[in-house]
């Protein structure tokens, strides 16, 4: 894809808007605030119509009617079902993904085997722009070791990025686990992850990718990639709701090796209820306890909403978002203070984009109490802006960034005190 051209005025985003192949899935989507212009897709999706519904059906028919039944209609299958759309969106084959759990815990579970795995080699490799969450899980995978293994974190010159000279320096025969975002939290930094998991492998590395900002809007191909491990988050771009249930992928020929939390769902034959743990075939076995069902449920027919669309029709709206975004930053903004915080490159970036300003938290703030412009702020000083293509308009970008323009030239951010922050920005 080559440079792409824009022009300023909201004339402009509107002819934008109506050249939009994916124009009509808004409709798909529950807007309760006409002139809120949502811009967290990346860290809470929007709620799918069809999700209201099967809610209802689910809560009021399947539990509040059949009460226990519901396990044998539906219920037993849901996680390996959901899992079997999701992998769809990953370039994954069939019995490869599973909803199961949190992200976190998926991690552990994935980390804990990728390291038994590879018992001899002593390093994790990791790098500082990874979400924090997900370093503290391997820093107490090292604990349990005994401190056995060593959390090597590649270091980022500008904040943004991670050269890739220098994290496959990182990359030895001591290295054990390979595991980052696929696209970063705070900038958007998009990897080459079939190159980072070409280059871990050609020295015996695993390789476990967190999939959280890009699942659903950036495209996945985890098979020919010949990716090792890989978990991610439904609640974000996928938009299954508020504490929606993980996912994780195990290679097939990987899935043999025994996960570390032996549970009642992972189990041959939980209703046999034998004293004994006899795994599950497959990818089964890396289940632990009972799925959430209601929230299992709710995150089906959003699946279908991002299937229908398609992940190539998405990234391609996505990368024109992102570039238009960052047209309106560099001309409108940057004169105002603001610094771009994400890659130019689109094909360095996922479909978030990052602007930093010294007062970028007071500026976050009357966004949301004041201008109908919901982002969200990461410290120390990046306002984020989660452009979801199945939902956002170009119209809303334009007009996003007016307001934001207008928070500035008015200083409107004065009257909040600097010092307060929210429980959670």
């Amino acid at each position: 894809m080559g440079p792409l051209e824009f022009e300023p005025g909201l004339d402009y985003a509107h002819r934008l808007d109506e050249e939009d192949e994916l124009a009509s899935f808004r409709e798909a989507f529950v807007f309760a605030e006409a002139d809120m212009i949502y811009l967290d897709g990346n860290s809470l999706g929007r709620l799918p119509r069809r999700t209201v519904g099967r809610l209802r059906t689910a809560v009021e028919q399947e539990w509040g009617r059949d009460l226990i039944r519901g396990w044998n209609a539906g219920w037993w299958e849901a996680s390996a079902r959901v899992g079997e759309k999701i992998a769809l969106l990953l370039g994954a084959g069939p019995g490869q993904v599973v909803v199961s759990d949190t992200t976190s815990i998926n991690l552990f579970k994935l980390a804990m085997v990728a390291l038994e795995m590879r018992a001899g080699r002593d390093r994790i490799v990791s790098d500082v722009l990874n979400f924090p969450s997900d370093l503290y899980i391997l820093q107490g995978c090292i604990r349990l070791l005994g401190d056995s293994h060593q959390l090597h974190l590649v270091p980022s010159e500008d904040e943004m990025t991670v050269d890739q000279e220098t994290l496959f320096d990182a990359i030895d025969e001591r290295t054990a686990l390979v595991t980052l975002s696929h696209v970063v939290f705070k900038s958007g930094f998009l990897y080459d992850a079939e190159a980072v998991t070409e280059r871990a492998h050609e020295v015996g590395a695993l390789v476990l990718w967190d999939l959280g900002h890009s699942a659903g809007v950036v495209p996945v191909e985890l098979d020919r990639w010949d990716v090792d491990l890989a978990v991610g988050c439904t609640y974000k771009y996928l938009n299954g709701g508020p504490g929606a249930p993980a996912f994780l992928y195990v290679r097939r020929d990987l899935q043999e090796a025994l996960s570390p939390i032996w549970g009642w769902f992972g189990q041959r034959a939980p209703f046999d209820f034998d004293l004994e743990y006899d795994r599950a075939e497959g990818i089964a076995h890396f289940l632990v306890s009972s799925p959430p069902i209601l929230s299992t449920l709710a995150l089906e027919p959003a699946l279908d909403v991002v299937l229908q669309a398609g992940i190539d029709r998405i990234r391609h709206k996505s990368v024109h978002l992102t570039s238009y975004l960052i047209y309106l930053v560099e001309t409108v903004l940057v004169p105002l203070g603001f610094v771009l915080g994400s890659p130019t490159d689109p094909a360095q970036r996922g479909s978030h984009v990052s602007i930093r300003h010294r007062e970028g938290y007071r500026i976050s703030q009357v966004l949301i109490e004041e201008m109908g412009v919901l982002p969200d702020f990461r410290e120390p000083d990046n306002i984020r802006l989660g452009l979801a293509p199945l939902y956002t308009s170009f119209a809303e970008v334009w007009e996003a960034v007016d307001r934001i323009r207008r928070v500035v030239a008015e200083r409107r951010y004065l009257r909040y005190f600097p010092g307060k922050r929210l429980g959670v920005t």
